[in-house]
């Protein structure tokens, strides 16, 4: 059974640094698509950045410049390096992963941005 798993989550101050990993278990593939979704309290999911099997990567606008996405297949194991921290990226954040038009999902890590 495939499972995801987030960590490095936690509370920071604004302008601060976190690094989000997640690890995929259970898996004898490498996926196609990995990524980190957020929802903020009384929000809709959204996707914050992707990243594909050969390393393209999109982000949404209001992380550009700030955050950076990357994985490592042989581990399958995904990044979100998140700098310049603001309190509107607090956020529960979930890793998303893609095989085929299976799709998977960790259970999330809360990142909290104090002003």
């Amino acid at each position: 059974q495939v499972r995801l798993a987030e960590s490095g989550g936690g509370l920071v101050q604004a302008g601060g640094s976190l690094r989000l990993s997640c690890v995929a278990t259970g898996s004898t593939f490498t996926f196609d698509d990995m990524g980190w979704y957020r929802q903020a309290p009384g929000k809709q999911r959204e996707l914050v950045a992707a990243i594909t099997t050969g390393g393209s990567t999109n982000y949404v606008d209001s992380v550009k410049g700030r955050f950076t996405i990357s994985r490592d297949n042989a581990k399958n194991t995904v990044y979100l390096q998140m700098n310049s921290l603001k309190p509107e990226d607090t956020a529960v954040y979930y890793c998303n992963a893609r095989f085929g038009v299976m799709y998977y999902w960790g259970k999330g890590t809360l990142v909290t941005v104090s002003s």
